[in-house]
């Protein structure tokens, strides 16, 4: 049983309703860590915070003269670097950085990835297919969902050379050889 609340309690309440802020957040935190089938809590957060930064460091940029040559330099190598990770579309334009969110982040992890190219039904399949072993990132065994995939190694996710994924999708390709064990 809760006890009633004072006078001076209830007028605290009344200017902030802190239970209603927390469950409108926690919904659409909920809502995307679902989607993307994110299990910790600290990831999201993590790709929240790294999302607000750069958005700061943009409209910092943002704010110095535009004919300084040391604006002209950040704001190229950011978003060259932004267009590498595959953050943003394209790197011309520095309004594209507003637009980064945690869900960008998401979208760059592997699992997503493989959806997106057919190797999975689902990212929670694909997240399992990942921790088990069975998929690589050019030359490296990747066993953590939560690699972030920029664009230049987009094209060398495989699968494992002895996976038995593998084999299975050779043979429904009518593409393994039988001298392959």
């Amino acid at each position: 049983m809760v006890r009633k609340l004072k006078y001076h309690e209830e007028k605290l309440l009344k200017k902030v309703d802190f239970f209603k802020w927390n469950a409108d957040n926690t919904l659409h935190e909920n809502k995307i860590m679902r989607k993307y089938h994110i299990r910790k809590r600290e990831e999201y957060t993590m790709y929240n915070k790294l999302s607000r930064d750069i958005r700061e460091v943009a409209r910092k940029i943002a704010t110095l003269d535009s004919k300084d040559t040391f604006r002209t330099e950040c704001c190229s190598k950011l978003l060259e670097k932004l267009y590498i990770l595959g953050l943003i579309p394209t790197k011309w334009d520095l309004n594209n950085v507003d637009k980064i969110t945690a869900s960008s982040f998401c979208r760059r992890r592997l699992p997503v990835l493989m959806v997106r190219n057919k190797m999975s039904e689902t990212t929670k399949n694909a997240t399992k297919l990942v921790e088990h072993g069975h998929v690589r990132v050019g030359a490296d065994v990747v066993k953590d969902p939560a690699f972030l995939v920029s664009r230049t190694f987009e094209d060398f996710v495989t699968w494992v050379d002895g996976s038995s994924i593998k084999q299975h999708v050779l043979e429904y390709n009518d593409l393994r050889d039988d001298f392959e064990l």
